[in-house]
């Protein structure tokens, strides 16, 4: 067959996978793709009966497979015990989804500065030593058969600023988006590959209380008018660890029905 065909294009099949916060929301989205497709899946983080949840779920549909492992991605030590873990089930990670991330709303003025170190923390520090812990195992499996991939998980937010005074998550969002152009130019030459979704509003634990009380003028503002779904995200995610998005890399791929592209008077 063709490597032009799109079963080839986009294969997934027994490629080992490792994406955080994989338990609920955006996270287990990515999870559901990737198992339904075949993949090999981890899914990490400190909520583990999500995360059990979740692998039992996508178990029962298959044909691929989904193991829960415990991990406080805030935590330095965490991380190095959850790398560790994994390298003791596999030789190789083909792709690494940084997704855990968190928020906080407050009025400037009263913006607490423990919030601000908490989000910074979690959605770029701790994104950058997933992945250096991670490098062992990804230049393993570049080594194997050449399919290594970082994607991290950004937001419209991190590119244009938002309503909601989200200070901290729409600074850390623009980091992680720069941070990703950084490592992808500086591991490139190792043939990994490192991208960012910028995404727009999804059903999740996150964006629950912002739909809510704003989900028809959120929709109102999009130029697709929807909220996104599963295969939205999915399907980015597969393009991008498939032998189809091999030459990407460094990119800041908008998933947001268009927000970005909205004119704005």
């Amino acid at each position: 067959m063709s490597n032009m065909h799109a079963s080839k294009l986009f294969d997934v099949k027994d490629k080992v996978v490792l994406v955080t916060g994989g338990g609920r929301g955006i996270g287990e989205m990515i999870a559901e793709g990737y198992v339904s497709n075949g993949a090999k899946v981890y899914i990490a983080s400190r909520d583990i009966k999500a995360c059990e949840a979740t692998a039992a779920r996508l178990n029962k549909q298959g044909p691929g497979k989904c193991y829960a492992m415990a991990a406080d991605l805030s935590k330095y030590e965490d991380i190095v015990k959850l790398i560790d873990e994994l390298s003791k089930k596999e030789q190789a990670l083909n792709v690494l989804v940084n997704n855990s991330g968190a928020n906080w709303g407050a009025p400037l003025d009263e913006y607490p500065d423990a919030a601000f170190s908490k989000v910074m923390n979690l959605n770029v520090n701790k994104v950058f030593t997933v992945t250096q812990k991670a490098l062992p195992l990804l230049r393993n499996a570049q080594k194997k058969d050449g399919v290594a991939r970082v994607i991290n998980i950004g937001s419209v937010n991190g590119v244009d600023p938002p309503a909601l005074e989200t200070y901290a998550y729409s600074a850390s969002k623009a980091a992680l988006h720069h941070l990703s152009r950084v490592l992808a130019s500086r591991l490139g030459p190792e043939g990994i590959t490192v991208n960012t979704l910028a995404c727009g509003p999804f059903q999740s634990k996150m964006m629950a209380a912002t739909l809510e009380k704003f989900e028809e003028s959120i929709v109102g503002g999009l130029p697709l008018g929807r909220i996104g779904t599963p295969e939205d995200v999915s399907g980015v995610c597969l393009f991008l660890s498939s032998r189809a998005g091999a030459y990407t890399t460094g990119a800041t791929i908008p998933v947001d029905g268009g927000s970005l592209v909205k004119a704005k008077l």
